[in-house]
């Protein structure tokens, strides 16, 4: 179980940024590159998310590691784990982060199916939001999902997030083409959550004197 800066559990123990009540967010990790390329491997939700339905080696995913985590500062990845349990069960992130502009692309990947269904993809959604707004100043997140992916659509909805446009019979999944939906959350029309508020509020021990 988390506390705001540590997990009740036998070491090792995961570093997490943002805990919120079912699931965590906290930096990739190079030991978790196995989980990585098994997630990864799985070539029904490799087309889901739009990526060639292709194997991948660990190599290749240590590179994508190496990558993801260069300073950058136009990506930020987090590995979400199970709250109570503390295991890793997917990836999201900000990308293209714009700062003059404050902008940036969302993506998030529940990728154990056990875990999937139980609300961890919207509220690790909404960390990220609060993340974008309440962390880094920005204004407008938008993301792009496919339109036969209902469970997304409905976790992005309630989360904040809303359409604002399509790309029509651009993919072709299941011998059919589907639409791409491009949905946006501007900070101005968010409900802000508390996590992050609390964490970033000033009190007389901040103030100068």
């Amino acid at each position: 179980m988390y506390t705001k800066s540590r997990i009740e559990r036998p070491e090792p123990q995961p570093l997490v940024n943002i805990v919120g009540e079912k699931v965590a967010l906290g930096p990739m990790r190079k030991d978790l590159i196995p989980a990585y390329v098994r997630w990864y491997n799985n070539l029904h939700m490799l087309c889901s998310l739009g990526d060639p339905p292709q194997p991948l080696t660990p190599a290749q995913k240590e590179r994508w590691y190496e990558n993801a985590n260069t300073a950058s500062g136009s990506n930020t990845t987090f590995t979400i784990f199970e709250h109570d349990s503390a295991r890793p069960i997917g990836i999201s992130g900000l990308y293209r982060v714009d700062f003059r502009n404050r902008t940036a692309e969302f993506a998030i990947t529940i990728a154990e199916p056990d875990a999937r269904g139980r609300g961890y993809g919207t509220e690790a959604t909404r960390l990220m939001l609060d993340y974008a707004f309440t962390a880094l100043g920005l204004h407008n997140v938008m993301l792009r999902v496919f339109a036969f992916n209902l469970a997304g659509i409905r976790t992005y909805t309630k989360a904040g997030f809303r359409e604002f446009g399509r790309r029509r019979e651009c993919y072709v999944m299941g011998g059919k083409t589907w639409d791409v939906i491009y949905m946006e959350c501007l900070a101005s029309e968010w409900q802000p959550s508390p996590v992050l508020a609390e964490v970033f509020k000033l009190d007389d021990s901040h103030s100068s004197t």
